[in-house]
């Protein structure tokens, strides 16, 4: 990933970014060519170094099942919006902007391990759902389902596990403009109705 110095992401921010209820797009390198899955994960951060990213896909999605050549892929999307030079102060002053795209994501590398356990799965299942249930107003359970459906739906996927060995971050959120753009940028997002991409930009400002 291309990361100039004022757009590096530092710890804090990965953390925060893998921390978040959301999916990601998982990229393997196979003998037949590159496969791609979008889906919902849960960051381990206590697993090694940086931690491991857990997950599930379909059983008849074949990913799972191709070799892989070398290191998975998975690409961690946070909030982007595009930017529009209007929002530019200096634009009513020399005209010299162009439009552009604000956004924070991450490259997470490492090896991929198949898992086609009913404990390892029922586990994680609960794991995610707990995640992405917790902002609800009234929480599901998977124990809210009946078992026996809970029994068939686990048989019908396989659990995935990247082992992360390094990750390439970048927050792109005009720190490179000067202090009355940003501020521009942050009002214009928010008019938009774009709240997360002006917080970003206001904690990318505060870091």
């Amino acid at each position: 990933m291309y990361v100039p110095t004022h757009f590096a992401a530092d710890d804090d921010a990965v953390r925060e970014l893998l921390a978040r209820p959301q999916a990601a797009d998982m990229v393997t390198m196979t003998p037949e060519g590159l496969v791609a899955t979008f889906l919902p994960f849960v960051h381990d951060a206590d697993t090694g170094e940086h931690g491991t990213l857990l997950g599930h896909v379909a059983r008849g999605n074949d990913q799972w099942s191709r070799p892989v050549t070398g290191e998975a892929l998975v690409i961690v999307h946070g909030p982007d919006a595009y930017v529009s030079p209007g929002f530019y102060a200096s634009a009513a002053e020399h005209g010299r902007v162009v439009p552009t795209w604000n956004y924070l994501t991450a490259h997470v590398y490492g090896e991929l391990r198949i898992h086609d356990d009913v404990e390892w799965l029922d586990a994680l299942v609960r794991r995610l759902t707990d995640l992405h249930e917790a902002a609800e107003p009234s929480p599901w359970s998977v124990d809210d389902a009946p078992p026996a459906f809970v029994a068939g739906q686990l048989r019908a996927i396989v659990g995935v596990e990247l082992v992360i060995s390094r990750i390439e971050a970048k927050v792109k959120m005009s720190q490179n403009r000067p202090e009355a753009d940003v501020d521009g940028v942050i009002a214009g997002l928010a008019a938009r109705g774009d709240a997360a991409t002006a917080a970003a930009m206001i904690s990318a400002r505060d870091t």
